[in-house]
């Protein structure tokens, strides 16, 4: 049974061993180095990217917040500062901080820019999601950075780095940082922040476990009282960044566990036959538990039962208000009100959008039809031009006039004027004042003073020889 035991967990060693895939540790330290920098083309890019998140935030649109954190190059000073603390290098620890530094200040301003000049002000569900950190962010942000490290650690993982970037979601934070900034909104600025700051701590922590994991050499010598130190710094900041997490987790799980407790009350206490429980809402302030009620009546003596039985389901210090009768009949009446309300306000704007796609209908089909009315007077004015130019021009065999566009290159302007093509009959010619009398004609019989003519004369027939007899 012994040999049994030992034999399974060698196998479990050998399946959960990730040494044997690491890579080259050289090359894993110069490529997280690399990422560290922040200047040039990385710090537009990160520009760009919190633009982009700021319109997704702004717009509620979670692709958008996807694509922004995919770009965003945030990532490398947080792996960077792990790095440098579980090898012991106090360069690397430097640069990575002042970097790290650095795009946190450039993100919170440009987001802030951003919400200051968007006329959308209103906060979106994807933007309010970002200012109550919980511990749940917590181990996000942990096994994110764990399974970042490891990817980056070993080969054949390169695909797993992007996943990280959005689970960890270190962009949305700063947003909804600079947002509160724009707004006045300090709650918002320092929930999302300390999101934020949650995700860069134990993202680090997760690289330092990594670095450790993966057995990387450290840069230089180092006494075992300065790593002890250093371990002690890392644990005080990691529980001190805990702390308060911990804390919301636990008014968030009180909060799901009272309203559970609020709908088993309801649910056990006042339901009966001929009774629709309509709604049931508990204000965490005041600690009132308001049930409407529909149909048949809960009795008074029901309900006093059921407020002395608040203690057995841990709401003794709650209140009940139960609202039936004309009561309920008011409430529900104001219920539906707000209902028919809404409805209406919704149909309105589909009506409106419905108006705006058929104003832009109507719009276009008179254009079209301006268009075609154009064509179908060119093509008159032709049939009329070639009946009178038989009187006044004699030399003209044939004639086509028509709108055209003309551009002239090298520059952007277009003229929009009519052509008019006439071709001469064969042998005949126009002398350079006929020419200019039909160019005259022609502007004053089109209405258009930019008429381009174009003439074609036709030389005339040879005459046939005949040949000679002898």
């Amino acid at each position: 049974m012994n040999n049994l035991a030992k034999h399974a967990l060698a196998e479990l060693k050998k399946i959960f061993n990730a040494l044997p895939d690491k890579r080259n540790e050289d090359e894993i330290v110069r490529q997280i180095q690399e990422g560290v920098s922040f200047r040039g083309a990385t710090i537009w890019v990160l520009a760009f990217a919190i633009l982009i998140a700021s319109l997704g935030l702004n717009v509620n649109s979670t692709a958008v917040i996807i694509g922004a954190m995919l770009i965003s190059p945030l990532m490398g000073p947080i792996i960077g500062m792990g790095l440098a603390i579980g090898t012991q290098d106090d360069d690397l620890l430097r640069r990575a901080m002042k970097n790290y530094l650095v795009a946190t200040l450039v993100s919170i301003c440009v987001a802030t820019l951003y919400f200051l000049l968007t006329p959308l002000s209103e906060a979106q569900s994807e933007l309010l999601a970002r200012t109550s950190p919980s511990l749940y962010d917590v181990l996000i942000a942990l096994f994110g950075g764990a399974a970042g490290i490891v990817a980056m650690s070993t080969k054949g993982n390169a695909n797993v780095v992007p996943g990280v970037a959005i689970a960890t979601a270190l962009m949305p934070p700063l947003c909804t940082a600079g947002y509160g900034l724009a707004t006045g909104n300090l709650q918002y600025f320092f929930g999302a922040f300390y999101l934020y700051f949650i995700n860069t701590v134990f993202i680090c922590v997760a690289t330092v476990m990594g670095v450790s994991l993966f057995r990387f050499k450290h840069r230089k010598f180092v006494d075992a009282k300065r790593i002890h130190r250093m371990q002690r710094y890392v644990w005080g900041v990691v529980v001190a960044t805990m702390l308060p997490a911990v804390w919301t987790t636990t008014l968030l799980v009180r909060q799901n566990m009272r309203q559970r407790s609020v709908s088993r009350f309801v649910t056990e206490q006042l339901a009966q036959n001929g009774t629709q429980l309509l709604s049931q809402t508990m204000d965490e302030e005041t600690g009132v538990i308001r049930v409407v009620a529909v149909g048949k009546e809960i009795s008074t003596e029901r309900l006093e039962c059921a407020r002395e039985r608040l203690t057995h389901y841990g709401l003794e210090k709650c209140r009940l208000e139960v609202y039936q009768g004309t009561r309920g009949d008011s409430l529900m009446q104001q219920i539906l009100k707000g209902q028919q309300h809404l409805q209406t306000t919704q149909q309105n704007e589909q009506m409106e959008a419905v108006r705006s796609r058929l104003r832009a209908r109507e719009e276009q089909a008179e254009h079209l039809e301006e268009r075609l009315d154009s064509y179908l007077k060119m093509e008159l004015l032709t049939q009329q031009l070639g009946c009178e130019m038989l009187s006044l021009f004699p030399q003209v065999g044939e004639v086509s006039v028509a709108r055209t566009q003309r551009a002239f290159v090298g520059k952007d302007s277009v003229v929009s004027g009519i052509t008019a093509w006439v071709a001469l009959r064969p042998g005949q010619s126009l002398t350079a004042d006929n020419r200019k009398r039909l160019e005259a004609w022609l502007q004053s019989r089109c209405r258009d003073t930019e008429v381009s003519l174009h003439v074609e004369e036709r030389p005339a027939p040879a005459t046939a020889r005949r040949p000679n007899r002898k």
